[in-house]
């Protein structure tokens, strides 16, 4: 396969995603007019929503997430058991989560100091009056101890069937370590399991190389209802919590990174474009986690025993992108109800949010619910949240993007620290780009 006839498969992706965007803002245009735009056809009339957006956009984007979704309990499963199985001695395990969940609560400490302080500096919320009728009912979170009680399945296939990933994870563990202590018969498995991954991950590049229609429908159809007038007043809050983010993707962790393990932040940012892109078309990092796992173990060296637990951990706790929207929306909430927020309550929003990170793992509408908490921890009008919900869609897919960096750049370190990362394909450029594209007309063992 040459670079002649099949171009950069992050070229597609971008090209996929701006004409989605083009498309989605000229249909919308389209039908704007008339409410919407009827073609003419031979036995009957079909209006441009119907055919296209809730048509065939809808359903290919649907059809693309749901196929990378199909992949994440596999892949989880498949990935940490191998990991664990790799792993000569297993109390190495409370060592790596250690350092993980640490490194994870202290990104998310950061990320919401910053935004609140950017916010406080700009004042989003400043001369905006909110509507009388705003109301937001806010779902209860569980507390730790359920939570820590939930991540132990009592039927895990159930867990399986549902997707709960702290439970997957949990089993996935207990399972490898069983195989790791079973001597021939141990081994026997495990090595179905290392052939297995090699198939889940082959499959993970099949669909990458249709990664560029996917996104092309997400976008178009996501940008074919989505208007500026949604936001029209909340577009100060919106720029400050996207100027948050992406601060804290391009400069926070780039960092981190150099402070912390000496690697170039530059070849990191650029080797995390596609997994990105795919973060932020999906809005999900439980979706993403299949690109992640490949970008972080064939592109940036890090070895499968440490890249199989810390990233589907931090898909599942990881909430740096959520804990910005929450500072930004916290100061943005107090300022539209006249509120001063005393030293203690910005330190408590930060506690609060932190902890709540893994506290509400998993949970349905995870942000909105840790938001609420946060607000109801200081006082503030948990209906304040109404205000927000409108611009609310676009950002969750750029705090996506952030909380898969963050995924990436924490396993990075601790497979650096445990000596499980190989630095020769960390600094080469060109690393896995012999298995990112797939020749289907000539399937053979490229």
């Amino acid at each position: 396969m040459t670079e002649n006839k099949h171009s950069n498969l992050t070229t597609r992706i971008v090209i996929g995603m701006a004409a989605g965007i083009i498309t989605g803002a000229l249909l919308q245009m389209l039908m704007s007019g008339s409410g919407d735009f009827i073609i003419p056809l031979y036995l009957f009339d079909i209006s441009l929503k119907t055919l296209l957006v809730d048509g065939v956009f809808e359903v290919i984007g649907k059809i693309f997430v749901a196929s990378l979704q199909m992949l994440v309990v596999p892949l989880v499963f498949v990935s940490l058991i191998c990991g664990t199985c790799s792993l000569k001695d297993t109390s190495k395990l409370g060592r790596i989560g250690g350092k993980a969940i640490f490194l994870y609560l202290i990104t998310t400490a950061i990320a919401i100091s910053f935004a609140m302080t950017l916010a406080l500096l700009i004042s989003p919320g400043d001369g905006v009056n909110m509507v009388a009728d705003t109301s937001f009912e806010s779902r209860e979170a569980p507390s730790l101890a359920q939570v820590l009680i939930q991540m132990f399945p009592s039927n895990p296939f159930a867990a399986f069937a549902q997707g709960n990933m702290l439970q997957v994870i949990v089993f996935a563990l207990l399972f490898g370590i069983a195989i790791s202590l079973s001597g021939k018969q141990g081994e026997r498995i495990a090595s179905l399991f290392e052939d297995m991954s090699v198939v889940v991950m082959r499959l993970v590049t099949i669909l990458m190389n249709i990664a560029p229609y996917g996104v092309f429908c997400l976008l178009a159809s996501l940008f074919s209802e989505v208007s500026l007038e949604t936001f029209g007043n909340l577009i100060k809050y919106f720029l400050v919590v996207f100027v948050a983010l992406v601060v804290h993707a391009t400069i926070t962790y780039p960092v981190l990174l150099k402070v912390i393990t000496g690697l170039n932040p530059l070849i990191f940012l650029r080797k995390m474009r596609n997994a990105a892109i795919f973060a932020f078309s999906t809005s999900s990092s439980n979706a993403t986690l299949p690109i992640t796992m490949e970008t972080v173990t064939k592109k940036m060296g890090v070895k499968n025993s440490i890249a199989s637990f810390t990233v589907p951990l931090g898909a599942t706790i990881n909430m740096d992108g959520t804990a910005i929207m929450q500072g930004v929306a916290t100061v943005f909430i107090a300022q539209v109800f006249n509120v001063d927020l005393s030293i203690t309550d910005f330190l408590m929003v930060i506690l609060t949010a932190t902890l709540a990170s893994i506290g509400t793992a998993g949970v349905p509408g995870v942000g909105l619910i840790m938001l609420a908490m946060v607000l109801e921890q200081v006082g503030l009008p948990v209906e304040g949240i109404a205000l927000i919900i409108g611009v609310d869609r676009l950002l969750d897919m750029t705090r996506t993007a952030v909380n898969v960096t963050g995924d990436s750049m924490v396993t990075l370190i601790v497979g650096k620290s445990e000596k499980q990362f190989d630095e020769t394909v960390f600094n080469d450029l060109n690393a896995a780009q012999n298995i990112e594209n797939i020749d289907f007309e000539h399937l053979d063992k490229n």
